[in-house]
């Protein structure tokens, strides 16, 4: 049995006796891993500390060849999550981060980019960058690099694209937008919303990870309202429950003091989102 090195976020720690943790990590290298810490309550242990929830470390472990725990031998801090200022709407984005990687993800599943995302969002969650951005960026970034995220371009009931239509239908349980055509032929199913091509423009820049516009892209309140139970559904229908940190969303999207969004109607088209076609960043 060899030893295996990796780069890891920590998901979640369970006390399982009076010395030892049960941890589960999401390592960069190997995917979700749980794995047990022996000795990783005491105060000397050889884990420097590093097992704190949604920090960031260099791990050496054990892999089991059967169904039982893998075990942890060694780890490194690397960075740990600090909520910055009294703020706790960071804090909080950070549990629905570690919340949505553990739960979407299956063990021993290699995901590096979606790795380098969730680290990148907990990295600039605790620099203090705008929560409400980030958990979008987040959510729909995680759900493109999933392969769950919603058709935002193409009619989920009729596959053609959509043009021109400024208002359109949308259902989380058929996999997306529905054009116009197809909505006034039969009303959608509930639940089903309605929604607008700059909000759809928006979704498409957030959801591609290191998109050059997503640091600098704004939603007004009434966007940010209509975004977030439209997500609320998505996730919902995914993982067939409401995930627990959903009862902070309201906190983690209100605008942090001194800073406002400027305000548009549904109509407007949202500044500085693109005006282009739905697609890809340029390369």
């Amino acid at each position: 049995m060899s030893a295996e090195h990796a780069t890891a976020l920590v998901l979640r720690c369970v006390d399982f006796s009076e010395s030892s943790l049960v941890v589960t990590l999401f390592t960069r290298e190997f995917g979700k891993i749980e794995a047990l810490a022996k000795g990783a309550k005491r105060l000397k242990n050889p884990f420097d500390s590093a097992l704190d929830l949604m920090s960031l470390c260099r791990i050496v472990f054990l892999r089991k060849s059967s169904e039982a725990l893998d075990l942890i031998t060694e780890a490194k801090l690397l960075r740990r999550f600090r909520c910055p200022g009294r703020d706790l709407a960071p804090l909080y984005a950070g549990y629905y981060v570690v919340e949505l990687l553990r739960d979407l993800t299956a063990r021993y599943d290699p995901l590096p980019e979606l790795f380098d995302l969730a680290n990148s969002a907990l990295e600039s969650l605790s620099l203090g960058q705008p929560v409400w951005r980030w958990v979008f960026r987040w959510e729909l970034a995680a759900l493109r690099l999933l392969g769950h995220l919603p058709s935002l371009e193409t009619c989920v009931v009729c596959g053609q694209p959509i043009q021109g239509d400024r208002h359109l239908g949308f259902n989380p349980l058929q996999g997306g937008v529905v054009c116009q055509p197809c909505r006034t032929a039969q009303p959608l199913p509930p639940p089903s919303l309605t929604v607008d091509q700059g909000l759809l423009r928006s979704m498409a820049v957030l959801s591609e990870p290191g998109h050059a516009a997503a640091d600098r892209l704004e939603l007004d309140s009434a966007h940010r309202s209509q975004l977030r139970h439209l997500l609320n559904q998505v996730i919902c229908n995914l993982l067939g429950r409401p995930p627990r940190m959903h009862a902070y969303l309201a906190l983690m999207m209100q605008e942090r003091p001194g800073r406002k969004t400027p305000a548009a109607t549904f109509d407007q088209p949202l500044p500085p989102a693109p005006t282009g076609p739905i697609g890809p960043p340029p390369t």
